[in-house]
């Protein structure tokens, strides 16, 4: 223990400073300036700009409509002012508000005036908010500037950062002023480094925009899906209530665990940029903080720990996943690698009492991305049948059994909904299976190459990683030793294992002649893309490297030289990634602290639903926003309202045999009542819609309709939750028991 006193002038000094600072960054605030377009600046695919930055439209262009936009934005609910300055010959265009295709407010051009004010409110957040500049035809129109201005805010992010900070200087007082730790200065040190490594990682998104990689767009609209479903009373959440125009989607079929993060952020109005990047900067610190504890689990090299923390966590293949692919889910899901492979280690070859590192490697994974969990179970079998002897020799199974059916447990909240869509529903998969796979074969010759955002299928290792295959090469030929421990043998394990799953990346694994073979096609189609084999390859790589560093004789007077070597061409990944050009003040002043609010509202990436998981036939063009009668001469639609997964519908009808369609998708767990609290049938109707039967009876009748709670999933969650809570209740029996020890033979010392 360590005892520190501050003065009362130290005192002072840091309270002023931390309200310097928290004012500071008050004063940074952009979250309620206005949204300003010039008519220049305007999307338009006609008009002239005149020298003043309007956008000019006369009826020369043969054309009427919609002529000029605003981007789509994540808007959330709230008052807004609506100003636009023009000048307009004639009185019949228009100012008009869209969200996802659907108009929801318009305002007429007063040609008597040049400047319009409307004031409007959101009652949700919006997923797709436009503004559409709607041209009469006839005479000209000039739109000079458009500018949206919140009642309140755009968003939160400076409030977020304040209380960020508060929170850390509020520690940071508390750790001094208490001046007690149980931390020694190798400790202060080391998770100085993994917060300094996870920073340095985070330093190319630091900017205020967010690097358009090919998926990006998806995970956005999971985030704010997820925020959605949380708002509508779903704990888990199985369906997006808003996604897809209000129908709703799937949201069960995609590991959500650490979603929830991010979406928490969104409910308190943190923009949808930075909720994201926090979620990018916890997986840097959570891929950092699982180096550290895997490695020093299995080596009592200091240098060795600290070396894989750089060297995993600035590998070049999380970068490309982060900026080039933007793959979140199999982001998240290298932070567990480390600790799956030192779990397989323990639960097989080490000290037995780890073999829960492999329970939260493997429920880790699973809670991120599917096919990452697929890899896992399938090396995990490989690693067992390799040492099946061994482990019945020593009765290991017992561990392992532990290690499967806990992860089981825990994750059975997850699983059960999974797989009662997988093969309960008809959904749309094929799509998952488009890719040809040996066509994404990787050239070898990239291997060792730096990442490129330019190129968007550019995947490497880097030369870091090659290094650590060098050392586990002189290793494992060069040092002859009469027996090698079993260490040993798992990182030769790990060698060869990373090398086939290297092997499988390149063009000179025979894809195309296995291709013919029914089984290895419906496999590599489902996986894809041979790069995803890159994620764990490094991973064991790194642990052959770091690890064999410390075990090298002949490498020991090299230690140092190849530490520093191998930090240094990992930091080379972090220039490699290209930065805004835009960073001079004398260039573009606004560039060099902000985007604006495009970037952080996501309109220059937008939200995407993909294809896959959704009801099969519940194609773009056959989405509708309304309910659709069958009969529009018979049947008459007094009323329709839905909020989240709850409908209601109102509707007259004179005759038997007609139907309504309600614009929801028809995922099972829907459930329908009518006013009486009587169960309705629900139908698959046309896109995948829900369809009601109407009663004919020519009287008023409401049909309420809702995601209704299945008894599996309940059932599910309660496993889920009863495991936990016994882990956590077990956990905290032992530590006081351990306590009670500990405190028994403190007195008995002192007697």
């Amino acid at each position: 223990m360590q005892t520190r006193e501050l003065s009362l002038k130290s005192k002072i000094i840091y309270i002023v400073m931390v309200c310097l600072i928290t004012v500071l960054i008050w004063l940074s605030n952009e979250g309620s300036r206005p949204l300003v377009y010039t008519g220049s600046k305007l999307q338009h695919s006609v008009g002239l700009i005149d020298s003043e930055y309007a956008l000019v439209i006369r009826d020369a262009v043969a054309r009427n409509g919609a002529v000029a936009n605003t981007p789509q934005y994540v808007m959330n609910k709230g008052s807004y002012t609506a100003e636009l300055n023009y000048r307009a010959d004639n009185a019949d265009s228009a100012l008009e508000l869209w969200e996802q295709g659907k108009k929801i407010a318009g305002w007429t051009l007063d040609a008597s005036k040049t400047k319009m004010t409307a004031d409007f409110t959101l009652s949700k957040d919006a997923k797709q908010l436009q503004f559409k500049i709607n041209y009469s035809g006839s005479g000209e129109l000039v739109v000079r500037e458009l500018c949206l201005t919140p009642r309140t805010m755009f968003y939160s992010d400076t409030y977020f950062f304040m209380i960020l900070f508060l929170l850390v200087s509020l520690f940071v007082w508390w750790y001094l002023q208490k001046g007690k730790t149980k931390f020694d200065e190798r400790q202060i040190v080391d998770y100085g480094i993994i917060l300094g490594v996870a920073l340095l990682a985070m330093t190319p998104m630091m900017q205020t925009y967010l690097y358009n990689g090919d998926d990006l767009c998806y995970h956005l609209a999971r985030l704010e899906g997820l925020k959605d479903g949380i708002l509508d009373g779903q704990i888990p959440v199985n369906i997006q209530p808003d996604g897809m125009k209000g129908n709703g989607y799937l949201n069960a079929m995609y590991p959500y665990l650490f979603l929830y993060i991010g979406a928490f952020l969104r409910i308190c109005r943190v923009s949808l940029a930075l909720s994201y990047k926090t979620l990018i900067f916890l997986a840097n610190l959570g891929s950092a903080v699982c180096a550290y504890v895997a490695v020093k689990s299995m080596c009592r090299s200091r240098r060795s720990v600290i070396l894989a923390v750089v060297l995993y966590t600035l590998m070049p293949y999380r970068f490309t996943n982060i900026f080039s692919r933007g793959d979140l889910g199999e982001t998240l899901a290298l932070i567990f690698w480390p600790l799956v492979i030192a779990g397989l280690y323990h639960v097989i070859l080490g000290e037995r009492k780890y073999w829960y590192y492999l329970v939260i490697g493997f429920s880790g994974v699973l809670q991120s991305h599917i096919l990452s969990a697929a890899f896992v179970a399938a090396i995990s079998v490989i690693t067992a049948l390799f040492w099946c002897v061994r482990i019945v020799k020593e009765k290991r199974y017992l561990e392992i059994g532990k290690a499967v059916g806990l992860t089981i447990l825990l994750n059975l909240w997850y699983l059960a909904p999974f797989l009662y869509y997988y093969f309960g529903e008809n959904l749309s998969t094929e799509v998952l299976r488009w890719s040809g796979y040996f066509e994404q074969s990787i050239n070898p010759s990239n291997f060792t190459q730096s990442i490129s955002l330019y190129h968007k299928q550019y995947f490497s290792l880097g030369l870091a990683l090659f290094g650590c295959v060098g050392i586990g090469v002189v290793r494992f030929l060069f040092e002859r030793t009469d027996k090698r421990s079993d260490l040993e043998h798992f990182l030769c394990y790990l060698l060869v294992l990373g090398g086939m799953l290297v092997y499988m990346t390149t063009g000179y694994f025979p894809n195309r002649t296995l291709l013919s073979n029914a089984l290895f096609e419906n496999i590599v189609t489902m996986i894809q893309f041979p790069w995803r084999f890159l994620g764990p390859a490094s991973a064991c790589f790194m642990f052959v490297g770091v690890i064999g560093l410390s075990e090298s004789q002949i490498l020991k007077p090299y230690r140092n030289l190849i530490f520093t070597l191998f930090v240094g061409l990992n930091l080379l990944v972090i220039l490699s990634v290209p930065t805004d050009n835009s960073h001079m003040p004398y260039d573009n002043a606004e560039a060099v602290a902000s985007k604006g609010h495009e970037s952080k509202m996501g309109a220059n990436i937008g939200l995407f639903y993909p294809h896959e998981w959704r009801i099969d036939g519940a194609s773009d063009e056959r989405l509708v926003s309304n309910v659709v009668a069958s009969d529009l001469y018979n049947m008459t639609i007094r009323n329709y309202e839905k909020k989240g997964t709850k409908a209601a519908v109102t509707y007259t009808a004179t005759e038997e045999g007609c139907f309504i369609e309600l614009p929801i998708q028809g995922y099972l767990g829907y459930r329908a009542y009518d006013e009486n609290g009587k169960q309705v049938a629900i139908k698959r109707g046309s896109g995948a819609r829900i369809r009601i039967d109407a009663v004919g009876d020519g009287r008023e009748h409401t049909v309420y309709v809702r995601y209704g709670r299945i008894p599996l999933f309940i059932m599910a969650n309660l496993l889920s939750a009863a495991t936990a809570a016994g882990i956590i209740l077990l956990k905290s029996k032992r530590s006081a028991a351990l306590r009670g020890r500990l405190e028994s033979l403190s007195w008995r010392k002192k007697e």
